[in-house]
């Protein structure tokens, strides 16, 4: 490859996947007070995968670079991302405000030109808001090639080759770098951080920029959320015995 790769993976702290998530009292989002908080799972897929190419190729790959968005306590899933094996990271403050994809997008931009990265590995989504969007928007804004929904990565000489599935089987899409991909859960298996290596982390650079060291005013969201509520009791199912029975009962509901 003519090129090093210098990867940039963003990585979101978002309530922990194993905790099932509570409305707020105002019905504006999620509980978030007193809940356990974790790295986002497509995003640490993302991770894992870079580490993996770092691990098999080691003179391909330059760097490792994590970046988050969020409040301070966003540190926490960058030391584990350095735990795990990224080279350094940027914690990126914006306090408790709520982030669009665009404007994380825009500021990943932002990062991609200040640490000269060629190659963005990102989760297709946040299980928060499963917007999946911010990969997409952030190809757009740089005029790269993206891969989408990737489940096995491959480097050959100049080329990316990336598998995604589809109905009914797999496409396969080739491009040069710098490009943009986005994982899908098949992708891998991510590892756990041991304890030496958080310990380790500690010492790996963790930067902390502000809107205003990126050339950032203010976030400017767009939309606005009226109102969040549980979705409707589901009402238990029925067993019948056969057929007749069931065109029986579905004539009672009069769906047929």
């Amino acid at each position: 490859m003519s090129s090093k790769l210098r990867i940039l993976v963003p990585v979101k702290r978002v309530i922990d996947y194993a905790i099932k998530p509570r409305i707020n009292k105002a019905q504006t989002g999620v509980e978030t007070k007193g809940v356990k908080f974790s790295i986002n799972p497509f995003c640490d897929i993302a991770l894992e995968e870079s580490i993996r190419l770092k691990e098999k190729t080691p003179e391909l790959v330059e760097s490792i670079h994590a970046v988050s968005i969020g409040p301070a306590k966003a540190q926490d899933v960058l030391r584990t991302a350095l735990a795990k094996g990224a080279d350094t990271s940027t914690l990126i403050d914006v306090g408790e405000e709520e982030v669009e994809p665009l404007q994380v997008a825009k500021l990943l931009h932002k990062m991609v030109e200040k640490q000269g990265s060629n190659l963005v590995v990102l989760g297709k989504q946040a299980i928060d808001d499963d917007s999946n969007q911010t990969g997409q928007m952030l190809a757009g804004l740089l005029d790269w090639p993206q891969a989408t929904n990737a489940s096995k990565v491959e480097i050959k000489d100049d080329e990316v080759f990336v598998t995604r599935e589809i109905d009914g089987g797999a496409d396969v899409l080739k491009a040069q770098l710098p490009m943009v991909i986005t994982v899908d859960l098949r992708l891998n298996e991510p590892r756990y951080a041991s304890l030496q290596n958080i310990m380790k982390a500690k010492k790996k650079p963790l930067e902390k920029l502000k809107l205003a060291d990126l050339g950032v005013g203010s976030i400017d969201n767009r939309l606005e959320v009226l109102k969040v509520e549980e979705p409707p009791t589901r009402h238990a199912g029925i067993k019948v015995e056969n057929v007749d029975e069931l065109i029986a009962k579905l004539k009672e509901l009069k769906v047929i």
